[in-house]
């Protein structure tokens, strides 16, 4: 979720390097060698302060400007029943204000330097941009120390903050009929692990946070341990080594925060749920039971759902738009976390559209390819995509220091980032199949409709006759 935009998408965030989620058509594309990524990283130096902070630069000097990812391991999945959404109302909360720099004075003291920022939230992390010239480098360095350090939990701004959460979670959930079904759908499928919970959190809670489960969330995961800083752009590893000693390091670190040891217990069966709402058409998604972003399987789960729904040439595009009609488009989602997340199918559908018969198409079409798995020329085109995605992404401070973050987030080193086309290019036709039939069991999958309110859902009968 972006500061003062609620992000729910058709992909809700992506964190996690390349995802299958996009709807252009597949090209062919000119991409460097694999043995080019490598070479990427020389000149990429990281180090650890004594508070446990991590700091990573990666330099580029082909322009006078920077740009700074600094990655706090908490979220949703950190959060547990009366302070859901608290991650996210921290995102808004790091800008209002600490001990140095007042209500409001964060952004305009980077303004008038030059620089830009913005923040999302995730089920596994609050990130927080800046981009700025290297100018600017004392007072960034200065204004993050501030508030990692001093942030003020003021009464007055707490309430305030409330209700423009508050707001945000009408606008993209009780008022958008795809987030209020993916919110149902989520909290369905998880009924153990913390990913259950919306990361904007429930209306009680947002209603109910106190005063002291604001500063006890804040120490606990806005220690300097709970944290890594990307810099990427005009600078040298040496001057942001000793400008993160300068400013940084005398925060102390805190007791790590304690792990997230729940774990999703097997599902034994699918579930199914009916939101009934206003709406001119209804929506189909299906959701199952995926991985972790450590996987093996990660690269070859990407690819797979690149095959499904990248582009028109796609599967379920070819078949669900072209030839049968049924739906207007149909997409696929995967974000990679610390734990295994959701693998989502769903569709936007016409008015009148029959439910059954959708839900009936995209089983068939899911059975198919576990059955039969994917030709060489779909296998190329994926790889074509994601593979153009990666490139495209490093091509800019931005893109890189979001793609390093994420490596060495989700995958424990930064490193990571530069075997990914390696990893890519060992996928099979074999491998891909074998995903297949590992996440598309019908037994481990939710089933959710959204029905205009005027409408009548299908029974259970008629479900079970359309999907024969």
């Amino acid at each position: 979720m972006f500061r003062q935009s609620l992000l729910w998408t058709s992909c809700l965030a992506l964190l996690s390097g390349p995802v299958a989620c996009a709807q252009t058509q597949a090209k062919a594309v000119a991409k460097p060698p694999v043995a080019a990524a490598p070479k990427l990283a020389a000149g990429i130096e990281s180090r650890t302060l004594k508070n446990g902070l991590k700091v990573v630069v990666w330099p580029n000097h082909d322009i006078p400007s920077v740009v700074l990812y600094n990655w706090f391991r908490v979220g949703s999945r950190n959060e547990y029943p009366g302070i859901t959404g608290l991650s996210h109302f921290f995102e808004h909360m790091m800008f209002n204000g600490a001990k140095k720099y007042g209500p409001g004075e964060f952004d305009r003291v980077m303004e008038a330097n030059g620089g830009a920022n913005n923040a999302f939230t995730s089920e596994d992390v609050t990130v927080y941009m800046d981009w700025f010239p290297r100018s600017a480098l004392d007072v960034i360095f200065d204004l993050e120390a501030d508030r990692l350090q001093h942030l003020a939990i003021d009464p007055k701004v707490t309430e305030s903050e409330r209700g423009v959460v508050y707001s945000e979670r009408r606008s993209a959930i009780d008022n958008d009929n795809m987030g209020a079904l993916m919110e149902q759908v989520q909290a369905t499928a998880f009924v153990a692990h913390p990913y259950q919970f919306p990361v904007i959190g429930w209306p009680s809670d947002i209603e109910s946070w106190r005063i002291e489960d604001l500063q006890r969330y804040y120490k606990t995961y806005y220690a300097p341990n709970n944290a890594t800083l990307i810099f990427t752009g005009a600078v040298t590893p040496q001057e942001i080594f000793a400008l993160a000693e300068k400013y940084l390091e005398p925060i102390p670190s805190q007791p790590a925060p304690e792990p997230v040891r729940t774990k999703e217990p097997e599902q034994q069966g699918e579930r199914r749920i009916v939101v009934k709402k206003q709406a001119q058409a209804p929506l189909i998604q299906l959701a199952y039971h995926g991985m972790a972003g450590k996987d093996a399987d990660v690269e070859a789960l990407e690819l797979l759902l690149s095959i499904l729904s990248d582009g028109k040439s796609s599967r379920l595009h070819r078949r669900l738009v072209e030839e049968e009609r049924t739906a207007l488009r149909v997409n696929t989602h995967f974000s990679p976390g610390f734990d295994p997340s959701l693998v989502w199918v769903y569709a936007d559908l016409p008015p009148g559209a029959d439910l059954p018969k959708v839900e009936a198409l995209l089983t068939e079409e899911l059975a198919r390819v576990v059955k039969e798995g994917v030709t060489d020329a779909e296998l190329q085109k994926a790889r074509n995509i994601i593979l153009s995605q990666y490139w495209r992404s490093l091509e800019t401070n931005n893109g890189r220091g979001r793609a390093l973050g994420a490596a060495e987030t989700f995958r424990g080193d930064y490193r990571q980032l530069f075997e990914a086309p390696a990893r890519y290019e060992k996928v099979s036709r074999d491998d891909v199949r074998k995903v297949a039939a590992r996440v598309f069991n019908s037994q481990r999958r939710t089933v959710g409709w959204l029905v205009p309110a005027d409408a009548e859902a299908a029974t259970p009968d008629t479900r079970k006759e359309a999907s024969r």
